[in-house]
């Protein structure tokens, strides 16, 4: 990494410009890229009648109402005199809306704008989280700034409940009844002078406002801290990696926190909803852990009552091969994509027989649909157990799903659907003007 100009009297240190003849000669560099293979790229390779499945009729259409969730966040430098200091401003929403509204909608010649406004219903989350060189007064250090932002956002009333009693209530199973003690294994206490590993953390000690004791050093750790980002943060690069992991960890928190609120007051309108999340059934990274809890909660609501749930991917290797195969696919179609089609055609590597793709981070198996429209959609639909070859009797409630999804379609950008894009035009934060305004917002809060 070059010098950077401070105050602007002296230039930019530039990089070398023949620098990249050493790294084309080396050998090294050679043999490495003589081994590297990239998968082919044959858009009917895999495709045949074995592969593919259709779209069966479903009777009767039971959903009535569609929950959308998605979230974005911005980062931006508070001072540029001094640009290792730094916020992250999130933004979540959660859309809510009727079939009927839109089946409304698509019977009328022209659009009415008060009647568009029934599908904006959303309801908008904000966090910020310093990520560089920025602290909370009366916490020590970045990594307890952010742990204490982060338990602050999930404790805040939301009409009488909080996210914290939907993660509660997530990871202690407390859907089951009669409701039994519950112990979840923290993998590292996230006060760094405390050296305890696997720390048993019971549903019936847990304090009213969230919070445990550690029994080794006794410090608090707060039921947030089950996400294990203090493990990815450091005091002095900053916390900048854990971004992304936050925004889908806490979409699927959300997700635990509408589901757990319509378990609580009407369990039986879980099988009129529909809900769809941007992205992939899945956690990644630090909060990988909270798929199993996950996965336990759709296979209990999937016995109960019918769960209708689906992420959705618009970008990235699955949706890139998904549009190379679509002109090979017929309207109905569906692809299950198992371990052999996925390393074969999608991601470089070799099958592994004993273990399934994402075992470890998705609740769900992937497919790629093409709708009666034409529109091709890469989706993820909860399973109760993972699968190394998906079978298609086994993935619950999947025709009344591919149906709500194609019923959703929307003409704004290719293959998209309505309430996806609709709660990202809502919560995404732009790189312009939005960065910018949010800047000049921060600095001006903090007298910068």
């Amino acid at each position: 990494m070059g010098y950077m100009s401070r105050r602007g009297r002296r230039p930019d240190e530039s990089a070398s410009k023949s620098a990249h003849s050493h790294v084309i000669n080396d050998t090294e560099v050679q043999a490495f890229l003589a081994r590297c293979e990239v998968p082919p790229r044959d858009p009917e390779a895999g495709l045949s009648s074995d592969s593919l499945t259709c779209l069966r009729p479903v009777p009767a259409n039971p959903i009535r109402h569609i929950v959308a969730i998605d979230g974005g966040f911005t980062e931006v430098d508070i001072d540029g005199n001094y640009p290792s200091a730094s916020l992250a401003f999130f933004q979540f929403g959660v859309l809510v809306f009727g079939m009927e509204d839109l089946e409304a909608i698509e019977r009328q010649p022209f659009i009415d704008p008060k009647d568009m406004s029934k599908l904006r219903n959303i309801d908008r989350m904000k966090l910020v989280l310093p990520i560089r060189n920025i602290g909370l007064n009366g916490e020590a250090g970045l990594r307890h700034s952010i742990r204490r932002s982060l338990h602050d956002f999930l404790s805040k009333d939301r009409g009488g409940s909080n996210i914290n009693d939907a993660l509660a209530w997530l990871i202690f199973e407390g859907y089951r009844w009669p409701r039994m003690p519950s112990v979840w294994n923290l993998a590292s206490c996230p006060h760094r002078a405390c050296s305890a590993r696997d720390i048993p953390l019971r549903s019936d000690e847990m304090r009213r406002d969230w919070t445990f004791r550690c029994l080794t050093c006794g410090e608090t750790i707060f039921l947030a801290d089950t996400l294990r980002l203090h493990e990815a943060i450091d005091e002095e690069i900053g916390a900048r990696g854990i971004l992304g992991y936050i925004t889908t960890a806490l979409e699927q928190i959300i997700l635990a926190f509408v589901i757990k609120a319509l378990h609580d007051k009407r369990p039986r309108s879980l099988g009129e909803v529909l809900f769809v999340k941007d992205g992939p059934l899945a956690y990644f990274g630090q909060t990988a852990n909270l798929f199993r809890p996950m996965r336990q909660l759709v296979g209990y609501l999937q016995e109960k009552v019918n769960l209708y749930l689906v992420g959705l991917e618009k970008s990235g290797a699955f949706v890139e091969h998904a549009d190379q195969i679509a002109r090979h696919m017929k309207p109905g179609d569906i692809l299950l994509l198992g371990n052999d089609y996925i390393y074969r055609h999608i991601l470089p590597g070799t099958p592994d027989a004993m273990d399934a793709y994402g075992r470890s981070t998705y609740y769900s198996v992937k497919l790629i649909f093409k709708a009666e429209l034409g529109g091709v959609y890469v989706a993820t639909i909860p399973t109760a157990e993972a699968m190394i070859e998906p079978e298609r009797d086994k993935i619950a409630n999947l025709d009344v799903v591919l149906h709500g999804v194609q019923k959703l379609r929307c003409d704004m950008y290719d293959s998209a659907l309505l309430p996806v894009a609709l709660v990202n035009k809502l919560v995404s934060l732009a790189d312009h003007p939005s960065a910018a305004v949010l800047q000049a917002f921060a600095k001006r809060s903090l007298g910068t």
